[in-house]
């Protein structure tokens, strides 16, 4: 064990990439002390879960040492499921948390559940038959079933509904151990951390800040405005001089000698600039449009089925959208929102019937619309419609998919690339019924008002689950189907 205080983490001088196109640090220190409770930030694809993976040892360093004091133990909740574990039962996930064999599996599995809010679940029960919310509580599970001195939790929101989130809320502020965690949920960070590791995707080091999370954030933006302002009396005495260089150079004699050291200054005062930093930027504000040619009803829904207590039943409903109808569909983790919008995008749902023809875009929480094997580039090409090269490599660009990312496989993208690339797609389809499953997973908080004011603006048929209440309150929203109600 560690005293709290005592630093039980350690980076020094550390260097990772993957290969020379993706460097993620360089020789970058920091240390986290016992007991602390640490926000790590940066950009989508920036690498904060190649940090936790080097923590963990799944990855090692180029240069540099990752030092985890004694016989400090560490667990991690990863941000999804692995694809190859999904066939798993609950029974066999746990027990791969160990490399030796537990012969108490079973008790220690279904206390664990209890903690995190899963409640009489089968241990038998396969890990892909749960819902997003609820495969996201087994990933917390399984950190805490290892019982870690350091916990590392990679984006735990993700899925959880507000009932869900407040319980995990609860856990790490009487948590005695030491946690890093990756959110891009303000508040719920806010709620219990000390500190923030800071991760620059510029300079591809991690900065630390002491304090709550709206502090240090507010921190960083006053810095960025110091440097913003450092660049403009730069460039503005940069300006004068190459102005000054230029006519004596014009006089001749002396003067070009004069001329040759105001270059040299002008030199000197633009390798000063600070470059802006890339992870502060947020995606361009965009617009989906909407397939031509809609009329009358899109989508009709007579019925719905609705999971509890561990039964599926049917319930009647009569809701029928046309072009430019918005339909949030809400309720707790587990009662089948998710599965009902994969009936509906694959035209399986029972008592739900949509449009013949209509073009469907499908954004799905776990990106299993997406093939991981092809190029984020063969993706959008995949869904064009009448997009010249030009129109779509700046659609990519106003997601932040530049060219390198635009060559990257789709497994290799970080999940928030993953998300920005769904709604990329989406723009380029121009879809008349649009579905989208928890659009903000994985997501920088800074994009999200600028998603937001999108949906908002769309004006084909529109199906929303969301468990993220600020989000949604900026999407105008014609009629809620609340599945905990019927």
């Amino acid at each position: 064990m560690y005293n709290h205080g005592d630093v039980i983490l350690r980076f020094n001088g550390v260097s990772f990439s993957f290969g020379p196109a993706k460097p993620i640090l360089d020789e970058a220190s920091f240390s986290v002390r016992g007991g602390a409770k640490i926000t790590l930030m940066g950009q989508n694809g920036a690498g904060k879960s190649s940090i936790l993976q080097l923590i963990t040892k799944n990855l090692e360093p180029e240069e540099g040492k990752v030092t985890v004091s004694g016989n400090i133990t560490v667990a991690i909740a990863k941000q999804t499921i692995p694809r190859n574990e999904l066939e798993l039962t609950v029974r066999e996930f746990f027990e791969s948390a160990f490399k030796e064999k537990i012969y108490d599996i079973d008790p220690k599995s279904e206390k664990i559940l209890q903690v995190v809010n899963l409640h009489a679940v089968s241990l038998e029960k396969k890990i892909k038959q749960f819902s997003g919310g609820q495969q996201a509580r087994l990933l917390l599970a399984f950190a805490l079933i290892q019982n870690p001195d350091l916990l590392l939790l990679d984006e735990p929101t993700n899925n959880l509904d507000k009932e869900g989130i407040e319980h995990l809320k609860k856990f790490l502020i009487d948590f005695k151990n030491t946690c890093i965690v990756i959110s891009h949920d303000a508040d719920f960070l806010n709620s219990f951390s000390h500190g923030v590791l800071y991760l620059d995707i510029h300079t591809r080091k991690v900065e630390q800040y002491v304090g709550n999370y709206y502090v240090v954030v507010e921190e960083i933006a006053k810095r960025i405005e110091r440097e913003r302002m450092l660049n403009v009396r730069l460039e503005k005495d940069i300006e004068n001089r190459k102005e000054q260089a230029n006519f004596f150079a014009q006089k001749g004699g002396r003067l070009r000698n004069v001329a040759k050291k105001m270059r040299e200054k002008i030199d000197e005062l633009e390798e000063n600039k600070v470059d802006i930093r890339e992870e502060d930027k947020k995606i361009r504000n965009f617009f989906i449009p909407c397939e031509e040619n809609l009329q009358g009803e899109i989508v009709n829904i007579q019925s719905v089925s609705v999971v509890k207590n561990h039964k599926t039943t049917a319930k009647k409903v009569a809701i029928s959208l046309k072009k430019n109808q918005h339909l949030l569909l809400s309720g707790p983790n587990g009662i089948g929102k998710t599965t009902l919008l994969e009936s509906i995008a694959k035209g399986t749902a029972k008592g739900i019937s949509f449009q013949e023809g209509v073009r469907v875009g499908y954004y799905r929480q776990d990106f299993s619309t997406l093939d991981f094997n092809e190029s984020a580039y063969s993706s959008l090409t995949n869904v064009v419609q009448n997009c010249t090269e030009e129109n779509l490599r700046s659609v990519a660009a106003g997601f932040l998919l530049n060219a390198e990312i635009l060559k990257t496989k789709i497994g290799s993208l970080s999940e928030g690339q993953k998300g920005l690339l769904s709604l990329a797609r989406l723009v380029l389809q121009k879809p008349g019924l649009l579905i989208l499953d928890e659009p903000t997973n994985h997501i920088n908080f800074r994009h999200i008002p600028v998603i937001a004011e999108a949906l908002n603006k769309y004006e084909g048929a529109m199906i929303l689950v969301s468990h993220v209440a600020d989000f949604v309150q900026k999407i105008r929203i014609d009629e809620t189907l609340d599945l905990a109600k019927l």
